[in-house]
């Protein structure tokens, strides 16, 4: 089958990729869309030391599964997949489990193949008034929603999000259904365009000596946490959403004196992505730069590191 796999030499196009083994408890699924990120972008510079196919961002439909309920199901799905049996996991925290693999990153072949295997415990039917198109964005979106699991946000909070690319229009457009003043801070004229109504857009030299109360990094770059931590006001909150292959160049004293809060946020709830989707608080569809077949997903990979790009997909058949 067609995969879009990355080796040692970097991404490849492989025609001849082996079918997936589907273990007991998964389900067989056939790639409709893949949505490239920040992260595959990572990956090919090293993050993870990961090798095997590329993509946890899609939106699929179950070919196989021997409860045929599921089979035909036009589904999205969790990217960790845990051990179930541990200590962490029993606790309730599966996405922490120590052994977990992960779809694209850690240890499991991902999505950007024809077909591919997940358990059916990871899945989450889409419903049938949200377009692919749009249920390519749930495992982003989702990741989103997660900042408002862990952080408080208030209605009387100023919020940055900063870089407003794949990742923070998404964040921009969640943390605005809280009434917080949001504004995303980035440096494309392009990308700030693309912010929706109620979302303010800035460079970070226009703010001057405005600070923030919660700052989320979704730059994608090493300098963003230090770009974060001086747009955050003392005691306030910055959201950590960046993943990087590099070391951060940032002193942890400003955090000492600020007495700032650090959290890492990373993955997130599938079912109130797939809702705000399903009832049009988030339209991620002006977010869409390019459609490639999978068979050039090296351009593809080339076309989402391109500065005003925002989200590529691709798709197994030809476009």
């Amino acid at each position: 089958m067609l995969a879009l796999c990355l080796t040692a030499q970097g991404p490849q196009v492989q025609p001849d990729h082996p079918e997936p083994r589907v273990a007991a408890g998964e389900a067989l699924i056939g790639l409709q869309l893949g949505g490239i990120c920040a992260t595959d972008l990572e990956l090919v510079r090293g993050y993870m030391g990961f090798e095997g196919v590329m993509g946890h961002e899609w939106v699929g439909q179950v070919q196989a599964h021997p409860d045929a309920d599921w089979v035909g199901q036009r589904v999205v799905g969790d990217i960790n997949c845990p051990c179930g049996a541990c200590e962490t996991c029993r606790a309730g925290r599966p996405t922490h489990c120590p052994r977990r693999t992960v779809l694209g990153i850690l240890g499991r072949d991902g999505a950007f193949s024809e077909r591919f295997a997940l358990p059916v415990g990871n899945l989450h039917r889409v419903p049938e008034d949200v377009t692919s198109e749009a249920a390519v964005f749930v495992e982003p979106l989702a990741a989103a929603c997660q900042i408002v699991q862990q952080v408080h946000i208030r209605p009387t909070d100023h919020v940055a999000v900063l870089g407003v690319g794949r990742l923070g229009q998404l964040c921009a457009r969640v943390l605005a259904l809280t009434g917080a003043r949001v504004v995303g801070v980035g440096r494309s004229a392009g990308r700030l365009e693309l912010l929706p109504a109620g979302v303010s857009a800035a460079r970070v030299d226009d703010l001057g000596d405005t600070r923030f109360d919660v700052v989320v990094d979704c730059t994608g770059s090493p300098q963003g946490l230090s770009v974060a931590t001086q747009l955050v006001r003392p005691r306030g909150t910055v959201v950590l959403k960046t993943t990087v292959h590099e070391p951060l160049p940032q002193s942890m004293t400003p955090w000492v004196i600020d007495e700032l809060s650090l959290v890492g946020s990373r993955c997130g709830p599938f079912g109130p992505a797939l809702r705000l989707l399903q009832r049009g608080l988030v339209d991620p569809l002006p977010l869409l730069s390019a459609h490639y077949p999978l068979s050039r997903g090296v351009q593809a990979l080339q076309q989402a590191g391109a500065p005003d790009t925002v989200k590529v997909v691709m798709s197994p058949g030809p476009r």
